[in-house]
């Protein structure tokens, strides 16, 4: 094992065996050994905070559970709870609010900084690491208490007065009243818990686990007191835990490349175990939540991110032997950024800015020889309807417009008819009807009769309704109007002023439009998924966690969906991770739809996560700015400094009572957005003022370190997962370390 500094995480380990049930006697901590009572936790351990200052809840067992409580010593509760509900009043905690006047790379600097405050004004002034952000050395300098928000806000002005032109106002909550009554009830028995005390949970059974809000947890639960009122905890194995990290970071449904899940769980390994023991002070080391890794437990864990874990277990990511802060991101819009730019204090060497694109990344180029011009049908177009059909074998292979247009015989209609009923395995031996001029009140009963409706008519088509929709009919039997206001109500028959007029003659676009309704209500035969490829004539789709070759019809239809607007194309440009629906039919993909918005990212695909736009009111974003700043009325907001990326670094926003310039990810909150990779556009009012802001913006998150989208796209081009974890952390060795 390589040396590096960690000895915090050792620590961890050897105290928790020690003081593990406070003064309990417990076995060896380990493979060889039962954890407690024969439950198994193997090393190393993290504990993961799913609550805070909870107050009633309920928590449950796959096959039964021990429940202890702990003082100076412990004792058994109960032996086999199937649920426990627990009850506690809720902490009554009051706010305070500090000033961020400075952060800083060091101590020294800090200590500099807040002795030359304390010659200026009164307030209290410490100094604290930053533990929000998890990076090591970053210091902040704090003037406190204030009781309200408003008070912090007219502080600024003294501050500004004395030349510090940037403050951040935190918040921070404080216990009231530290009384607190836990009751719980076990078994139908109602107990009463005392203030300090805490309740461990552990499973009956080594297979048997423990749910919490709907969600099943490996390991087991303690429940305990905290500064901020009630704190639910799992203690679990590392490698447990980061099966329930992995896949809720970077789904395996629409990232389902097994090098990008194994790089996604070399970092959140590596970011855990530097990590803990960051929330100390409440008892645990990480939250379940973004804030520190989203972590949902054995809900979210899937066979592809399992086996990704188990693959590189015990790897981390060491940058001279020391483990690094591996910051992860969901999308980088096209490059990363330098995390001082982004998060301050000092330089990182391995989260530098880096290229988002992977030179080998492929692209696969599918052609159709059908080509389908637009079909229209009072003004709409059905061509999809058309291809749907043609693909199904419904109706012939034709795609000339003019075809469409023609008057349908009842020949077509009891033709297209019959092979709806053979495509939807519907026996009806009694259909044989007689032949006659059609137009929708023959179409009517050819429909009911062929899929054996009558009964649907009888019950579902209410008088009132066949009467308003049918008015206008009143010649026609009871029978036909009754079906025909059926048909129209479902959807299945158009609306048209003349449907029940028997001089009105039914096109092929008409029939076609009505078999399409009537199939798609009688079975979906579209599948969903993502496009991961093509070879040899063949195409590869994922959908539901499962991978499918299809071979592609020459006469295969490709549609484009973008927004929801379709369009048919010979040709179209695919680099996977695409969403695609598809009709398949006796192994051959017929219909291929593409779904795209309206953006493309630097790969030529869209993603949500890459491309945004915002628009905000001048008075909305003066709210959001003044929870930190007090400007008074928003006049401007103007770009200052841009990073390597392009991200905005600096950002002056102008008041009308003063200015500030907000660097970092502070832009990100004060502006509320998803990403500080922007530009923006101003409207304005006739005297000039500015009534909207819009941002047009790229990537999802901070974009530092590791960027999921991109990890995804080089695992697809071939990369392995350490050459995706050295492109975004720069000057890294993948160690083994347990």
């Amino acid at each position: 094992m390589q040396k590096f500094r960690l000895r915090h995480f050792l620590y961890y380990v050897v105290t928790f065996l020690g003081i593990f049930f406070l003064g309990g006697r417990i076995g060896k901590f380990g493979k060889e050994s039962s954890f407690f009572q024969g439950f198994l936790i193997q090393k190393p351990i993290i504990r993961i905070g799913l609550g805070v200052n909870l107050t009633d809840f309920i928590i449950r067992s796959s096959a039964g559970m021990k429940v202890y409580e702990v003082k100076a010593n412990y004792k058994l509760v109960s032996d086999d709870a199937r649920e426990v509900h627990i009850r506690a009043r809720k902490e009554r905690l009051t706010e305070k609010f500090l000033l961020q006047v400075a952060k800083t790379k060091g101590r020294e600097e800090a200590e500099l900084i807040a002795q030359n405050l304390r010659t200026k004004i009164e307030n209290r002034i410490y100094i604290a690491e930053d533990t929000e952000n998890c990076l090591e050395g970053i210091f902040q300098v704090k003037v406190g208490d204030f009781l309200s928000r408003q008070d912090a806000l007219n502080f600024i002005k003294n501050l500004n007065q004395i030349g510090i032109k940037e403050a951040w106002i935190l918040k921070e909550e404080i216990p009231k009243d530290k009384s607190k009554p836990l009751t719980i009830l076990i078994n139908d028995e109602l107990k009463s818990l005392s203030q300090d005390t805490v309740l461990y949970f552990i499973p009956s059974h080594e297979q048997s686990f423990l749910s919490f809000n709907s969600q099943n947890y490996r390991g087991i639960f303690v429940l305990r007191t905290s500064p901020k009122g009630i704190v639910l905890i799992n203690i679990l194995n590392l490698e447990d835990y980061l099966k329930g990290v992995v896949p809720s970071e970077l789904s395996p449904y629409n990232f389902d490349q097994l090098e990008a899940q194994k790089a996604q769980a070399v970092a959140a390994r590596a970011y855990a175990i530097k990590n803990l023991g960051l929330y100390e002070d409440l008892g645990f080391d990480l939250f379940d939540t973004p804030k520190s890794q989203f972590y949902k437990g054995m809900n979210s864990e899937n066979p592809l991110s399992t086996k990704a874990v188990e693959e590189t277990k015990g790897e981390v990511t060491l940058y001279n032997g020391e483990l690094i802060n591996a910051l992860y991101t969901s999308s980088c819009g096209g490059k990363t950024e330098n995390v001082e730019n982004v998060f301050g204090g000092k330089s990182l060497p391995y989260l530098k800015s880096a290229e988002c694109f992977f030179e080998k990344q492929n692209e696969w180029m599918l052609k159709s020889n059908m080509p389908l011009l637009p079909i229209q049908m009072g003004g709409k177009d059905i061509s999809q309807g058309i291809a749907f059909l043609i693909s199904l074998g419904v109706i012939p292979k034709e795609t000339n417009p003019s075809f469409y247009r023609e008057r349908a015989s009842f020949e077509d209609a009891e033709s297209w008819v019959k092979n709806s009923l053979i495509l939807l395995n519907k026996k009806n031996e009694k259909f044989a009807p007689e032949n006659s001029a059609l137009n929708f009140i023959t179409l009517a009963e050819l429909i009911i009769c062929a899929f054996e409706w009558q009964d649907r008519v009888e019950n579902l088509a209410l008088s009132e309704e066949v009467e308003s929709l049918m008015k206008d009919f009143p010649e026609l039997m009871a029978v036909q109007r009754k079906a025909i206001a059926y048909l129209v109500q479902e959807g299945i028959f158009p609306t048209s002023k003349d449907i029940g007029n028997e001089e009105r003659f039914v096109t092929k676009a008409e029939l076609a439009f009505c078999l399409t309704q009537v199939i798609s209500k009688c079975r979906d035969f579209l599948h969903q998924g993502i496009f991961r490829g093509y070879n040899n004539n063949k195409i590869e789709v994922g959908e539901e966690y499962e991978r499918k070759h299809f071979v592609l019809s020459p006469d295969v239809f490709l549609l484009r969906n973008i927004e929801g607007e379709y369009s048919f194309a010979s040709q179209v440009s695919l680099l996977g991770g695409e969403e695609v629906k598809w009709l398949e039919r006796n192994g051959e993909v017929r219909l291929l739809e593409v779904i795209y918005s309206s953006d493309k990212d630097i790969f030529g695909q869209t993603s949500k996560l890459l491309h945004w736009q915002v628009r905000k009111s001048r008075q909305e974003l003066e709210a959001g700015i003044d929870e930190y700043y007090p400007i008074g009325k928003l006049k401007d907001i103007i770009v200052q400094q841009r990073g390597d990326s392009n991200r905005v670094r600096e950002l002056l926003i102008v008041g009308t009572e003063s200015q500030v310039v907000v660097s970092g990810l502070n832009i990100r909150w004060a502006l509320g957005l998803k990403d500080t990779l922007f530009d923006i556009d101003r409207e304005y009012d006739e005297e000039g003022n500015v009534t909207y802001f819009t941002f047009s913006g790229k990537g999802w998150g901070h974009g530092v370190g590791l960027c999921q989208v991109g990890a995804f796209r080089m695992a697809q081009a071939g990369a392995d997962y350490q050459e995706i974890l050295k492109k975004y952390y720069q000057g890294i060795k993948i160690s083994k370390i347990y």
